[in-house]
């Protein structure tokens, strides 16, 4: 089955976006819509198939695709992101995601991002942030386990998504910042850490056995090799001045 990458272009009301753990400084528009295109670009060439969503001029967020979706193989759960700012987000990215999945819902007062929401296998992590709460976490493992998933919620701090502090990146091993999150919950998994001063290093999108990774953390950067990784560097400093980075900007699901 085909890689499906569903992404959005950058909108010129990013300047005006969620901000929580970043301070916030000009954005070039017009470098950040060049950046987003060639990451486009790199998820097409790792096999991807990119469906571009319509531009949503006043939508500051809504190039974070990810956060309004958790795709996984049996059905799609539309989330209720924890800034009410972004929930507008949701409509065209549901009407894509019909086609290929039956679609769930988060409710009120449940809030959900899908930056909290790392899957592995059966299993999926989810943060208990700022942005997702408790009552989000349990309507998502009632949604999904009569698919066979189990939840777990993992205790976090100092960042946006749980995304920001540990990602996949091979079968057995995750890229992890402990300062951020409760790493016990990744016990059982090889761990990379993130290289001292590269803390939003973490974030890294696995797309097959490669990686699509920020191209300004060297030393993380070569951490990953040295495990064996194979890593896709891309720009995306525009995109992270609006506390993004590369798993945010797609939803990456398996068409059927």
């Amino acid at each position: 089955m085909a890689l499906t990458a569903i992404v959005r272009a950058v909108s010129p009301a990013i300047i005006g976006c969620e901000l929580s753990f970043v301070e916030r400084t000009p954005i070039d528009f017009d470098l950040a819509c060049r950046q987003h295109e060639s990451y486009a670009l790199a998820l097409s060439r790792l096999g991807c198939r990119v469906l571009e969503l319509p531009l949503q001029p006043v939508m500051p967020d809504s190039v974070f695709v990810e956060d309004v979706a958790v795709v996984v193989d049996e059905v799609a759960v539309m989330t209720r992101p924890g800034a009410a700012s972004r929930r507008r987000e949701s409509e065209s990215v549901a009407e894509v995601l019909a086609q290929y999945r039956p679609l769930l819902l988060i409710e009120a007062p449940g809030t959900l991002e899908g930056g909290d929401v790392l899957r592995v296998g059966r299993t999926l992590y989810v943060g208990q942030s700022a942005r997702t709460n408790a009552a989000g976490i349990e309507q998502l493992r009632q949604l999904l386990a009569p698919h066979g998933y189990s939840v777990v919620a993992v205790a976090m701090k100092d960042c946006l998504h749980l995304k920001s502090a540990v990602t996949l990146v091979a079968d057995d091993t995750v890229l992890i910042n402990p300062a951020w999150l409760d790493a016990d919950a990744f016990a059982s998994f090889r761990v990379i850490e993130t290289a001292a001063g590269e803390e939003h290093a973490a974030n890294t999108l696995r797309i097959g056995d490669g990686l699509v990774y920020p191209d300004c953390f060297p030393q993380t950067l070569a951490r990953l090799r040295q495990a064996g990784i194979k890593v896709n560097t891309v720009d995306v400093s525009e995109l992270q001045k609006a506390e993004g980075a590369v798993t945010c900007c797609c939803l990456v699901f398996e068409a059927r």
